[in-house]
């Protein structure tokens, strides 16, 4: 599989599925931590997720900005693992639930994230920047959207067990303390210490807390519960952070035993046959290789704003409104974020097979094109889940914060809808994401990778910022017109690019 590519490739894909182990390991809980911890309604933590997933990206700029100026990814890339080690280390601290005071522990919980934030955005895009400049050898340049994606794959290996981690440490601790796990319970304890819960509600958070205490007694004094619920609650989560922490410390032992393997800046520019084409590029030719990159940039903002819906109203769909059991298998709803990453693993091999015959027939689509139809793909995974929410009631109706009841099994979706729908998404991101990153290392100027990487990432980071507005409208209007916009922006992205397909074709020969 490896044959034929550099020696630092496996290296690096390596080093990056454990730091990828321990952000989705987090990522999976994050949302389900934010309103478990701390009561928030879904539109509140959305805003804090969104904004912290956006600073993931953004900060890439950042930590690529320093990479090309100082020409030490290596020691950028070493800084960065170690600054999300300390982030992650913020969170395993377990404390109290409900919190004492409430914003100070959230501030501190942000200050975690923005640590972690920092940290990555030292570490992704330079790393894919080296990545990158092992393909610049001729000897590898043909094989350079391959090499991406086997680093895609791999990296997404690390993701497949993180969201089966987190919730089993979680039901681990609530079983120790005699509790059983429920998804929605958080949400009724904290509607009930608030005062807020109707009556017809009450009924059902003392059947839920009857079923999730292990003992045979009834729940007799239903703060108690609630009290010691979230606590235990929230606390498996705090140890799910910790195993985060395990998983960068490997990627670090594992990047810093490969470190020679990747390609040293320093010592290309150095070599007077880089130096010579460098300087073949004249100012007009790396202008037009920057437009060309900020158009794309600008085209793929729209793809991870839908995309990474998975984190947010993606996640709040499956713990509203679907069974949470497959057969006689309990499922949690952390457990569907393993959905995308075991995709691409056992897709990806197909999809270069597939690519390596299309291209044997002079019939490979390039780059741009494979963009645009990973946004028709990605559309059509919306289109799924609008057929799927159709008959569903409003949020508020369910929401016990707002006088709502909360459905039982019977009025649910089956969980092979959101199955089917990470199925389809990631077949999109299968032609997006690899193969973007591919195009950035190839159209980006010389003396500007690490920035231009940087650039991707910050695309991603400003489709992030945007989730909150999916947040918004899962808890405003009916579930189908939240996915209905998702199918619109994907739409009008493939067209864009579609529109720019030559001039981007050209710019990239």
């Amino acid at each position: 599989m490896f044959k034929g590519h550099p020696k630092g490739l496996i290296a690096s894909a390596l080093a990056n599925m454990g730091e990828r182990f321990g952000f989705y390991t987090m990522m999976a809980i994050l949302l389900l931590f934010l309103q478990s911890k701390f009561g928030l309604s879904g539109t509140n933590a959305g805003y804090i997720y969104a904004t912290f997933y956006a600073l993931i990206y953004i900060l890439a700029l950042v930590g690529g900005r320093i990479a090309d100026k100082r020409k030490n990814f290596k020691g950028i890339i070493m800084a960065g693992l170690l600054i999300m080690t300390v982030g992650y280390l913020i969170l395993a601290v377990p404390t109290p639930t409900p919190v004492p005071n409430f914003w100070l522990y959230l501030i501190i919980s942000i200050i975690g994230l923005l640590t972690i934030a920092f940290g990555n955005g030292l570490f992704k895009g330079n790393l894919q920047a080296l990545v990158g400049q092992m393909y610049d050898n001729p000897k590898y340049e043909d094989k350079r959207e391959s090499g991406f994606q086997l680093f895609y794959m791999f990296i997404n290996i690390g993701a497949i067990f993180a969201p089966f981690i987190a919730p089993g440490i979680r039901s681990w601790w609530l079983k120790k303390n005699g509790f059983l796990y429920n998804a929605e319970l958080p949400s009724l304890c904290h509607s009930h210490l608030n005062n807020s819960i109707t009556a017809e509600s009450s009924q059902v958070y003392q059947a839920w807390a009857n079923d999730a205490t292990i003992s045979t007694e009834p729940v007799s004094n239903l703060t108690t519960f609630a009290n010691e619920y979230l606590d235990v609650f929230t606390s498996g989560f705090h140890y799910a952070f910790g195993i985060a922490i395990i998983a960068m410390l490997i990627s670090f032992v594992i990047y810093m035993a490969n470190k020679k393997k990747f390609p040293n800046p320093k010592t290309i520019e150095e070599n007077e046959n880089e130096t010579s084409s460098v300087s073949k590029m004249d100012v007009k030719e790396v202008k037009q290789r920057m437009y060309a990159l900020l158009a794309v940039f600008a085209v793929v903002i729209f793809f991870w704003f839908s995309f990474h819906q998975n984190g947010l109203t993606l996640t709040m769909f499956a713990k509203n409104y679907t069974v949470l059991k497959i057969g006689t298998w309990d499922i949690s709803v952390e457990s569907f974020q393993a959905m995308n990453p075991f995709f691409v693993v056992f897709l990806i091999p197909v999809v270069i097979i597939i690519f390596k015959w299309l291209k044997s027939k002079g019939i490979d689509p390039s780059t741009p094109k494979k963009i645009a139809i990973g946004m028709l793909i990605a559309a059509s995974a919306y289109v799924l889940m609008i057929v799927g929410s159709m008959d569903l009631p409003l949020f508020t109706s369910i929401d016990p914060d707002s006088g709502g009841t909360p459905l039982v099994d019977a009025q649910k979706v089956t969980p092979f809808l959101l199955i089917g729908t990470y199925l389809i998404l990631t077949i999109a991101e299968l032609f997006i994401s690899p193969l973007g990153l591919a195009f950035v290392s190839k159209v980006a100027p010389p003396q500007y990778q690490g920035l231009m990487q940087g650039g991707w990432l910050g695309a991603t980071a400003l489709g992030n910022q945007l989730l909150f507005i999916g947040a918004i409208l899962y808890e405003s209007v009916p579930i189908w017109m939240t996915w209905g916009l998702f199918v619109i922006v994907c739409v009008i992205s493939m067209a864009t690019m579609l529109f720019m397909l030559k001039w981007l074709e050209r710019v990239a020969k």
